[in-house]
């Protein structure tokens, strides 16, 4: 498979975006054409789910409906629309010696990703990594098997209508775990590993990769609500971040509340998510949740999980810095949010937390590569080299240096 996608790779590299395009047009429409046969591979998927006692959340990532499936076409579509940033220079300059030197934009080559429970994913990466000539080797979760596989066959059949290797798309069918220890080795034919899923397998990729690894697409969420915060607008902000699809990875985690607005935000906050959310709550934050319908002591650990479910961490903190010190310490590290109307405190907190992605008044389920107008994303990296937040087409570039001369020797 490696053979394969770097010799796959190397015929990208030339490709015209006008093939890619093609490559892409023809996926989005057989995607609605087999729409049938992936929804009934995907419904296998959701038995064998139940069966194995996935919970809600889970089921969930990995659900596909006709509306979803047109969601991933449209995205696709999307990505057609979008600058193809191969072959495109950076800055160019004149040197004294005559040499006109640029850095231009080149695909990456060969992107290995590995992922958990959602489909969608594996039709996101092979259009991106298509667009900017890469191939990819994908391995998805066991939970998605049938889905993944009428998913694989509709990419490959589209690449050979549009005259690209169907190596440019490769999926590890087997649920080995031996044949991803050997795809983290494999650094003679991959340029890059993605994971994508929990810190577990952030972590062994990145203890067991002899290849560079992007990890992103893990981290606690928080939102702070400051003092000077217009509380119903801020309600509806914590709301959606928190109900309008729990088991993202954006999705808030905690809640910090300014101490000083606490009495008057908390109980409309329990109203609010009477039926919807349990909350977790320190000392402080439970005395004032007492109208509460589901509510229990925060524990040990409870302010570092991640809950991909209709549950919430609640603190109340006594200013902008208390809520940054909270963030620093358990993982802020993806996308976090200030209900404030101080500029002074939005720029305290936007340049002091070291998240991916940073908001001021706006939900944190922004972070996303369509939202963010990138067409879609291979990951949400939260490392801070090469690529942060929603990795979209240019974070899937390299590039080299060209220098052009007319028969110039170095001296």
């Amino acid at each position: 498979m490696g053979i394969a996608a770097k010799e796959a790779a190397f015929q990208l590299a030339t490709a015209s975006t006008a093939q890619k395009n093609q490559a892409l047009a023809i996926i989005a429409d057989e995607l609605e054409a087999n729409a049938e046969v992936i929804l009934a591979a995907n419904a296998k998927d959701i038995d064998k789910g139940r069966e194995a006692g996935l919970t809600e959340a889970l089921l969930d990532r990995l659900l596909l409906n006709s509306e979803r499936l047109t969601g991933i076409a449209n995205d696709v579509r999307n990505v057609i629309s979008l600058n193809d940033p191969v072959g495109s220079e950076l800055d160019s300059k004149v040197l004294e010696n005559g040499m006109s030197l640029s850095r231009r934009r080149v695909p990456l080559g060969v992107v290995g990703v590995i992922y958990e429970a959602r489909p969608n994913v594996t039709i996101d990466i092979a259009a991106l990594c298509l667009k900017t000539g890469n191939a990819s080797i994908l391995r998805g979760g066991k939970e998605t098997f049938f889905s993944n596989m009428e998913l694989v066959k509709v990419i490959q059949a589209a690449l050979a209508k549009a005259g690209l290797p169907a190596a440019s798309v490769q999926y590890i069918e087997k649920p080995d775990r031996e044949l991803v220890s050997q795809l983290l080795k494999l650094d003679d034919y991959v340029d890059m590993i993605i994971p994508r899923g929990g810190a577990g397998l952030h972590k062994m990729c990145k203890e067991n990769s002899t290849i560079p690894v992007i990890i992103g697409g893990f981290g606690i969420s928080h939102i702070f609500v400051d003092e000077s915060a217009d509380l119903e607008k801020s309600l509806n902000v914590v709301e959606n971040s928190k109900v309008q699809r729990p088991s993202a990875c954006n999705s808030l985690d905690t809640l910090l509340v300014h101490e000083k607005i606490a009495a008057d935000f908390l109980p409309m906050l329990a109203e609010r998510f009477a039926d919807k959310v349990a909350l977790v709550a320190e000392p402080k934050a439970k005395a004032l949740l007492s109208n509460a319908q589901d509510l229990r002591d925060a524990g040990e650990g409870d302010f570092d999980t991640e809950w991909l479910s209709y549950t919430l961490g609640v603190k109340v903190v006594a200013d902008v810095k208390e809520a940054v010190d909270h963030m620093r310490i358990h993982n802020a590290s993806h996308s976090d949010a200030i209900m404030t109307n101080s500029l002074e405190n939005s720029e305290l907190f936007i340049n002091s937390v070291g998240s991916a992605a940073v908001y001021v008044n706006a939900s944190t389920r922004f972070t996303d590569g369509a939202q963010f107008g990138l067409g879609a994303e291979v990951a949400v990296s939260t490392q801070k080299l090469h690529a942060r937040g929603p990795m979209g087409l240019e974070e899937l570039t390299s590039y080299k240096w060209v220098g052009k001369a007319n028969y110039l020797p170095r001296s």
